[in-house]
């Protein structure tokens, strides 16, 4: 035998069993040994330690059948917090979860620089008064994981920020070093991908995610695993071209897809058209609303140009969940039916076309799920969506 054999089991199992009560919420020794085929004895010595460890409690369940009540052991959501931060052009987001993933409590903060050190500065300042406000919990904050809007390698360097002009940026290490705390970056779209994998679609293993806000971003869960190509950067989807000679992009192409259907190239579009500063969803759903044909007309084709990159992505990855982020599908519901009666293809294959539920709030819970999963040191997790 192997030196460490023994302990590397002991951690196997440890990992199963969190794994499994985070998915029931609440199971019995006697459900939890017949779910992951482990022995009741090293259930019991494996549970005991958790508990004294503070990380599941036990609950005895009250109903009215006959015999003993059964002791139910589930998380103990306060014993620690993640921070989830989403660093994005002109606002910093932050929400902190329990380690049930349920948001405890959310603030935004403006950003009127883009300056590095400034940004970093923030960052220590706010993530200190958190670490200060929950020390009195067992383990505190538990971990910080960032949502960076732009390329971040798999050693978690940002290698470029487009709206900061950022290169070869090592905020992970930055931090670590001022705030004594275990910090991941990430990539937005992939964290929104992960947050749709963690809360609602848990039978999934193939999941895409399209983010369609300020461009067009592409997360993947492809069995149970985030894919990020040989360097990380996979995922730049929107500028896939659809559209060849079409329109000019700051990426030196034309055509790009994110011209056509992300919810800022609409914006930009109207803003202009319309003469309207400070253009709103809310003016959106007004117009379409009002019946106007050149609103309703835009819609519609940047719908179409939707429907072709989607065609793209289903034929090149046939995935069991396709995710659409976008504000503007969530108020009009019925652009999902118009999409994929656009679907034409016999050889596009996918199980579900749905909008997201999340929202814009898939990336910062997406890095709370991120922190939570690397303290519990579980491969995956399946939490419940607070409006469940």
């Amino acid at each position: 035998m192997v030196t460490g054999d023994a302990s590397y089991i002991k951690r196997i199992n440890r990992s199963l069993i969190i794994s499994e009560i985070v998915k029931h919420r609440m199971i019995s020794r006697a459900d939890l040994s017949k779910a992951i085929n482990l022995t009741r004895a090293t259930i019991s010595a494996q549970v005991a330690d958790l508990l004294e460890e503070g990380l599941i409690i036990e609950t005895q369940l009250e109903h009215n059948a006959v015999g003993r009540k059964p002791i139910m052991l589930s998380i103990n959501g306060q014993a620690g917090y993640a921070l989830g931060i989403d660093l994005d052009y002109g606002q910093i987001s932050f929400t902190l979860s329990d380690l049930l993933g349920i948001p405890v409590t959310s603030a935004a903060i403006e950003l009127n620089t883009t300056d590095y050190s400034e940004i970093l500065a923030l960052l220590i300042k706010q993530i200190n008064q958190y670490k200060a406000e929950f020390s009195e919990s067992r383990y505190g904050i538990i971990g910080v994981a960032v949502a960076i809007h732009g390329l971040v390698g798999k050693d978690e360097t940002i290698h470029f920020v487009p709206r900061f002009k950022w290169k070869d940026i090592q905020l992970k290490n930055d931090l670590e070093n001022e705030i004594d705390l275990n910090v991941f970056v990430e990539n937005n779209a992939n964290l929104s991908a992960y947050a749709e994998r963690v809360f609602f679609h848990h039978d999934t293993e193939n999941l895409l995610c399209a983010t369609l806000y300020s461009g067009i971003g592409l997360g993947m869960m492809i069995n149970n695993q985030p894919f990020k190509g040989h360097d990380g950067f996979a995922g730049e989807i929107g500028h896939m071209i659809v559209v060849p000679e079409g329109k000019q992009c700051s990426c030196g192409n034309k055509g790009c897809w994110e011209l056509y259907s992300s919810e800022s190239s609409l914006f930009s579009y109207l803003t202009e058209k319309k003469q309207v500063s400070h253009l709103t969803y809310k003016q959106i759903q007004q117009w379409l609303d009002d019946g106007d044909q050149e609103v309703a007309e835009l819609m519609k084709q940047a719908l179409y140009y939707l429907s072709i990159g989607l065609n793209n992505l289903i034929n090149i990855y046939n995935p069991e969940v396709l995710v659409l982020d976008s504000e503007l599908l969530r108020m009009n519901p019925a652009s999902l039916e118009i999409v994929k009666n656009h679907l034409h293809s016999s050889v596009s294959h996918y199980r579900k076309l749905a909008i997201s539920s999340i929202g814009k709030e898939s990336s910062i819970l997406g890095a709370c799920a991120l922190a939570i999963k690397h303290f519990l040191d579980v491969p995956i997790l399946n939490l419940a969506h607070e409006r469940e």
